[in-house]
C-alpha cells in the first residue's frame, strides 16, 4: 500500500487534554447533581455532533445535550489558555511525514478555534495543512464523515490515509472511512472488539512512528 497523507485526531493523541475535558464533565455533572455511568468515558470519548448531545442526554439526564457541550466546551478552552501538554513523540512523528512530503490534517471533535489554539499555542501549527473540526460535517465519530473530508482536504484518497485515534469512537471512525487507522490509547485500554478495526495499537506516538516506518516500507 502506498500511502500518501495522514490525519490526527486532537484530544488524546496530540495533546495530554482528554483528562480536562472529563474533569469538566465531572464538574458540570457535580453541580447538576448527576452521577456518571462507568460507561460515560467510553461513550462520550471522541463523539461529535448529534451522537455526542445523544450520550449527554442518556448520562445528564437531559433533554438535550447541546447546552450542557457548550458549557463543557467553554470552560476547558479557558484551562487550555494558560497550558496545552502535549504528548510524548508529537514533533518526531509530524516531522518525520514533513520529511517525507506528506500532507498532515487535524480532524478533531473540538471547535476549530479550539484546535487553532492548541496548535499555535504549542507551536506545532507549522505542520498541518488543514483542519476539520466536528462542527464541519453532519454526522460526527464514530462516523467517517470528518475523516472523509480531512483526506479531501489534503487531497489523498481515504484508503491512503494513516489515522491517529485513542478512543474507541474514532478508530471506528477511521476504520468505517477506509483508512490504516492506528490507536494509540490514552484514558482507555482497547477492548477486544475494537482490535479488529486497528491496523496497529501503539502505546505512544514514539512506537507509532516506528510502525509507520515499517509500514511504508521504509
Amino acid at each position: 500500500m502506498e500511502y500518501t497523507g495522514a490525519i490526527f485526531d486532537m484530544d488524546g493523541v496530540l495533546f495530554d487534554t482528554e483528562k480536562v475535558y472529563q474533569q469538566t464533565w465531572h464538574e458540570i455533572a457535580a453541580e447538576l447533581k448527576v452521577t456518571l455511568g462507568d460507561g460515560f468515558l467510553a461513550d462520550i470519548s471522541g463523539s461529535s455532533g448529534v451522537h455526542m448531545n445523544q450520550v449527554i442526554e442518556a448520562y445528564f439526564q437531559v433533554p438535550d445535550g447541546a447546552g450542557i457541550a457548550r458549557e463543557c466546551m467553554d470552560r476547558v478552552r479557558k484551562k487550555l489558555s494558560v497550558h496545552v501538554p502535549m504528548k510524548e513523540g508529537v514533533r518526531e512523528i509530524l516531522e518525520l511525514f514533513r520529511q517525507k512530503g506528506m500532507p498532515v490534517a487535524v480532524a478533531s471533535s473540538s471547535l476549530s478555534q479550539q484546535i487553532e489554539a492548541n496548535l499555535k499555542n504549542a507551536g506545532i501549527d507549522g505542520f498541518f495543512s488543514e483542519i476539520v473540526s466536528g462542527t464541519e460535517v453532519e454526522h460526527g465519530k464514530p462516523a467517517p464523515d470528518i475523516f472523509l473530508r480531512a483526506a479531501k482536504r489534503i487531497g489523498c484518497k481515504a484508503e491512503q490515509c494513516f489515522v491517529f485515534e485513542d478512543s474507541e469512537n474514532g478508530v471506528k471512525a477511521g476504520y468505517a472511512a477506509g483508512c490504516a487507522t492506528i490507536m494509540v490509547p490514552d484514558l482507555i485500554e482497547p477492548s477486544p472488539q475494537i482490535r479488529q478495526y486497528c491496523a496497529r495499537i501503539c502505546a505512544s506516538l514514539v512506537e507509532a512512528r516506528e510502525e509507520v516506518c515499517r509500514m511504508m516500507g521504509k
